[in-house]
């Protein structure tokens, strides 16, 4: 039987009342209070070393976002390890939720295809962590100029935006993943202990384990060893492979784009660093040159997942 109409039709109805219930649950609070807390400690350290330095800064707010005090990391450190923690507390319970409750055949025999129930939850989920980074973002913006009485350039905005957009790209890949596993497993809990383990696994178990498997695929010649050097090959075989993490593509789209001296994000050679000032920051657009590959491997990653997660949940029978 051929569906009449768009297939996204009640997209916008599913998209609201999703995104109102995100932004009312007590869940969606308790995840906000937990990053906010973290956040603003690591804001206060860096902006209390950041008022001792009496050297000029052309980028000064930018150094609120990656400069770390022991014992706290990085804010961009913490949104890394925290965003997956949102985006999966807001997708693993998004499909198969719908089946425990048995509010599934009732939504859809209302003139609303399962893509635009799909399409809907999504979009809702992803608007919500993207309120909240946005808030974020100028919650750091406005303690910056508070109390460090420096406005930021022009420049510093951009790049603090792009920081902002490729943070909602790496929490679409661990939603994509929560709402992949919500339509695998009936079960919500399993959906979510399923989806955490393999948060540790890529984000704290995988950095290990690519340096050995790396060994193995290209095992380092024994001259770089005695000169106290990385075998080239190995080195690059062991990032490719950590670039397997979301994490990593992340950490290494907030290096190039929140620093500006970085030149390059693999092993450096004597070529590349022909004619270079060292120390001299990149022009902006180069820098987004050097983060486009990362970034491209999030976007990519949450549409790959999501397509398993539409795929999936079409052939999904529904009973009432």
């Amino acid at each position: 039987m051929r569906r009449e109409g768009s297939p996204f039709q009640g997209l916008s109805a599913v998209f609201v009342k999703e995104l109102a219930d995100h932004v009312s649950s007590i869940r969606m609070l308790m995840l906000e209070l937990l990053i906010v807390s973290t956040a603003l400690a690591a804001l206060y350290e860096a902006i209390s070393r950041l008022r001792q330095t009496t050297a000029e800064d052309p980028f000064l707010l930018l150094r609120l976002f990656t400069i770390d005090q022991a014992p706290l990391p990085s804010f961009v450190a913490i949104l890394g390890f925290l965003i997956p923690l949102m985006a999966i507390g807001l997708g693993f319970d998004a499909v198969n939720g719908e089946h425990n409750r048995r509010t599934l055949s009732r939504i859809l025999a209302q003139p609303i295809y399962r893509d635009a129930l799909l399409m809907g939850k999504f979009l809702a989920a992803l608007a919500t962590i993207g309120i909240s980074l946005a808030a974020l973002w100028l919650l750091v913006i406005g303690l910056g100029l508070l109390f460090l009485g420096v406005p930021p350039g022009s420049e510093e905005i951009a790049r603090s935006l792009v920081f902002l957009i490729v943070a909602i790209f790496y929490a679409g890949v661990w939603l994509s993943l929560a709402m992949l596993l919500s339509t695998v497993f009936r079960s919500a809990a399993t959906a979510a202990l399923v989806s955490l383990g393999i948060w540790l696994f890529l984000t704290v178990l995988w950095p290990m384990l690519a340096p050995a498997i790396a060994q193995a695929i290209a095992p380092a010649d024994p001259r770089y060893a005695l000169l106290g050097l990385n075998d080239p090959a190995t080195a690059v075989w062991t990032q490719e492979l950590q670039r397997l993490s979301p994490n990593d593509l992340f950490g290494e789209a907030m290096l190039a784009v929140l620093s500006p001296t970085t030149r390059t994000l693999g092993p450096v050679f004597l070529d590349q660093l022909r004619g270079a000032v060292m120390g001299a920051p990149l022009p902006f657009g180069e820098s987004i040159m050097i983060a486009w590959p990362q970034t491209v491997g999030l976007v990519a990653g949450t549409i790959i997942l999501f397509a398993f997660s539409y795929v999936l949940f079409q052939r999904q029978e529904v009973r009432a």
